[in-house]
């Protein structure tokens, strides 16, 4: 296919795991239509406001009069019913070989999910974690805030303006914006937020590396 799309180099990549590395949608639906039915919302109004941020923020989103410590009790529930269920987890596709060819090149994961639940999802999707993790132990405030990208930036050595950010919800394509990075918005999901470019899949992705460092990102044409 065509390149139809060429972003200016950058020197560091930072990956978003769900929805971008990871299709966890199934599991995610689950576990919400149960929070929208059990306080009787809204099911797609649950779902919208659901990806890409940490659960209690989005139950404070749904349910704004709720004490945060019912919130956050029931989201250590729903972190525990994630984990133990990964039914219908798959790579996106070109998943794999996109991190393949990312092997010796600075990238991190910035995710919303915590530790345990990264591991488990993307050893059910069958990818490689990154060695750089910044997941949410490791931030005080969840995506759309920028704090973990600027944290991911940050470990790797590198300045926000010299990182790319992977992103497919609304919250995480927000947080890499106010970073101060562009954004790749990957799936169909992507494309209503303004990315700074789009692909449909990370099939449609290459990423070239210079003699000097500099990273260079490709996205197929359909």
């Amino acid at each position: 296919m065509p390149v139809n799309a060429t972003l200016p180099p950058v020197r560091a990549l930072l990956l978003d795991m769900d929805g971008t590395l990871v299709d966890s949608d199934a599991v995610v639906e689950r576990c919400w239509h149960r929070f929208a039915d059990t306080h009787g919302l809204d099911r797609a109004e649950a779902l919208r406001v659901a990806h890409g941020r940490q659960g209690h923020l989005t139950m404070a989103l749904l349910l704004p009069d709720r004490p945060a410590e019912l919130n956050l009790a029931d989201n250590a529930r729903m972190l525990a019913d994630e984990k133990a269920d990964v039914e219908g987890v798959v790579a996106v596709p070109g998943a794999a070989a996109f991190l393949a060819s990312l092997a010796g090149l600075p990238h991190a994961l910035v995710t919303s999910a915590d530790e345990p639940l990264a591991r488990v999802r993307m050893a059910a999707a069958g990818l490689p974690l990154p060695s750089v993790l910044v997941t949410a132990e490791s931030v005080g405030a969840s995506k759309p805030d920028p704090e973990g990208f600027l944290k991911g930036a940050a470990a790797l050595g590198f300045a926000p303006a010299d990182c790319l950010a992977f992103e497919d919800s609304e919250a995480g394509i927000a947080a890499a914006l106010a970073a101060g990075m562009p954004v790749v918005g990957i799936g169909p999901r992507a494309a209503a937020h303004h990315p700074t470019a789009h692909a449909l899949t990370l099939e449609a992705v290459t990423v070239t590396a210079a003699p000097d460092g500099a990273l260079t990102v490709g996205i197929a044409g359909r």
